[in-house]
């Protein structure tokens, strides 16, 4: 297979390391079938930037940013035959009481900014575009709750990777998939609260199923203890024992009217086996049986995976593929028998689709 334009996309992840903002849209949605539908998710794609950049020229400290996830029966649909190594749908987990269930997705849109008002219209706008190309399939909006704390009252994400350390968690390396290096693996899950069950929780009680005191989120060593604290199941460590991070950009929703509080889970790595490998030790436990505790209170209820390309590689999906036959017929754009010039063919971006 020739690889054409896709060896020429640039290495230039979209924004996975944007910092924890005030506020954030997480929209979920499955494509249409057909041609048509293809077509409409393809334009919706090469028009994010600038439906970005129009809405984020508002206000520019308002931090608007846009990631988009392709989820993997739409990645092969854009792209059949070139795949990125480790995407699949996500596997359901079965534990010995709790499950993490799998749900339909084929787009992730990840709206983040500082203010409501800017994810809101530029999630207003995206709709627009994608018309009835896509249905919606989950939307929750969220917000940041005090000092960066989820519902229950602890602070949340304390573990992201900074500096240096972030392309290394977030990013997928050169060497382990080349041909989509500077993408990343995204995994969603929306968790409802049961509040007043928490609540009824002593503070040490909540503490030690967390791992981390409340109120100055210092960790607790449970090293001794029997049953493994939420903080220890989620921890994953290499063969020399380092810590493998993901990024989070977890936030709360809720609606108090409905009795409706959750934390929607969003993990980013560039390397999808440590989120699985995560969730596994949560719901099935270490030893299986001693599962994450904090599950008889947070209950799963949504379970997606996406592959986050490069801007590079989004801009070369939003391409309709070449037609072979113009290709065949006059490969160099030359004069057709009337003498009129014929146009050239997309540089080599059909190949990125699987196409000889």
């Amino acid at each position: 297979m020739q690889h054409g334009a896709w060896e020429r996309v640039p290495i230039d992840a979209q924004s996975v390391e944007a910092p924890l903002s005030r506020s954030a849209v997480f929209l979920v949605m499955a494509a249409g079938e057909g041609d048509a539908a293809l077509a409409g998710v393809r334009d919706t794609l090469g028009a994010v930037g600038d439906l970005v950049k129009n809405v984020g020229f508002r206000d520019l400290n308002g931090r608007l940013s846009c990631v988009v996830g392709i989820g993997s029966a739409l990645w092969d649909r854009l792209s059949p035959g070139r795949r990125p190594a480790d995407l699949h749908p996500f596997t359901r987990i079965e534990g010995p009481v709790h499950a993490a269930p799998s749900t339909p997705g084929d787009l992730l849109f990840h709206l983040r900014a500082e203010r409501e008002d800017m994810t809101f219209e530029l999630e207003r706008q995206l709709l627009d575009v994608i018309g009835d190309a896509a249905k919606v399939v989950d939307e929750t909006t969220g917000f940041r709750y005090f000092d960066a704390r989820d519902l229950l009252g602890f602070v949340d994400g304390t573990a992201n990777p900074t500096g240096a350390e972030l392309p290394d968690a977030a990013l997928i390396a050169a060497d382990a998939d080349p041909d989509f290096a500077g993408g990343s693996y995204v995994v969603v899950q929306k968790y409802v609260h049961d509040m007043a069950g928490w609540a009824a929780l002593s503070a040490e009680d909540q503490e030690a199923i967390m791992g981390r005191t409340k109120i100055d989120n210092v960790e607790i060593d449970d090293d001794a203890a029997p049953r493994k604290s939420h903080k220890t199941l989620a921890t994953i460590e290499d063969d020399a024992g380092g810590e493998l991070a993901i990024l989070r950009d977890n936030m709360p929703f809720g609606r108090p009217g409905a009795g409706e509080f959750g934390t929607y889970f969003i993990g980013y790595s560039g390397r999808l086996w440590v989120i699985e490998q995560m969730l596994e030790r949560m719901f099935v436990g270490v030893p299986p049986g001693s599962y994450d505790r904090l599950l008889d209170f947070s209950t799963a209820i949504t379970g997606s995976t996406f592959f986050v390309p490069t801007a590079g590689m989004l801009d070369a999906l939003a391409e309709p593929p070449a037609d072979p036959t113009a290709e065949t017929a006059d490969p160099a754009g030359t004069a057709d028998d009337a003498g009129e010039a014929t146009a050239a063919p997309s540089l080599g971006i059909g190949s990125l689709r699987g196409e000889p």
